[in-house]
């Protein structure tokens, strides 16, 4: 993964934990085709590192991502020239689909695209001033992202019909409150909890099982398991890890008060969930 200071998106990685920032500052982050192709690579590249054991997506200056990019000139809301190659799910894949935890650190607002591209990470912590909202259709045209599934994964019904159908801003106690974010913090506080979440994770947390949780955390929503399947497949992923050297060092490292020393590698050992 290699960025310039002026791509839409840097990348970091330092002690198991990759920081991608979106890189518009003085556009407010604004979101463009080119960084939700920058940001869809780096997820990609993420994914398949091994050093890389959690993932924190936020933004440069004082916003995440202002929504989409209205400074060219032309609207981002025109028709496309090509219908065919228009997706209104350009994050790909997105993050709820890589086995790696991603984490989004809201520092700023995140209005339109930049929040539904947040409603996509596993776990987000916002700024508690900020402004937040999935305001398309108060653009003439609708919500994005998949956030039609996934505000009511996250929350319910009802509350993604209000924020879906009102357009409406709200602050970072509210996006709490409603189940939208994780946590609300000072602006300046934000990243640093986001990254020391992070970093615990990347630390104590055994990157195998990181990945099969969440990919039955997601799945299990997007396929619709019953109770009685989830219970079928932990029994499954169970037979996987246990007696595992990371399960035996696991139960060591906490007997012996120390950090963990995980060896299996998402890569190189990765299997997939079975079938319930």
């Amino acid at each position: 993964m290699s960025t310039s200071p002026a791509s839409p998106v840097l990348v970091e990685v330092d002690g198991g934990v990759a920081l991608l920032t979106l890189n518009r500052p003085a556009h407010l982050n604004a979101y463009t085709a080119a960084m939700g192709d920058q940001l869809s690579q780096a997820y990609r590249e993420c994914d398949d590192d091994d050093d890389v054991r959690a993932i924190v997506v936020t933004g440069a200056g004082r916003a995440f991502c202002a929504g989409a990019d209205f400074s060219g000139g032309a609207t981002p809301f025109d028709r496309p020239d090509d219908d065919a190659a228009f997706s209104a799910a350009p994050i790909d894949p997105p993050a709820f689909e890589l086995r790696t935890p991603v984490i989004a650190a809201l520092n700023g607002h995140a209005i339109g695209i930049g929040l539904t591209i947040a409603l996509q990470a596993d776990i987000r912590i916002a700024a508690q001033d900020a402004k937040y909202g999935v305001v398309q259709v108060r653009r003439g045209v609708i919500a994005d992202c998949m956030a039609h599934w996934t505000l009511t994964h996250l929350t319910n019904l009802g509350v993604a019909a209000e924020v879906l159908l009102t357009g409406r801003t709200f602050d970072g106690h509210e996006a709490v409150r409603l189940g939208i974010a994780n946590r609300a913090l000072p602006a300046a506080d934000v990243l640093a909890h986001a990254l020391g979440l992070a970093g615990d994770i990347a630390v104590n947390v055994a990157p195998m099982s990181a990945a099969l949780s969440k990919r039955l955390l997601w799945d299990s929503a997007i396929r619709g398991y019953t109770p009685c399947q989830v219970a079928s497949l932990e029994t499954q992923l169970h037979h996987r890890v246990l007696g595992t050297p990371d399960s035996r060092e696991g139960a060591a490292a906490f007997v012996e008060k120390r950090p963990p020393r995980f060896g299996a590698r998402v890569s190189r050992d990765w299997m997939g969930l079975p079938e319930p």
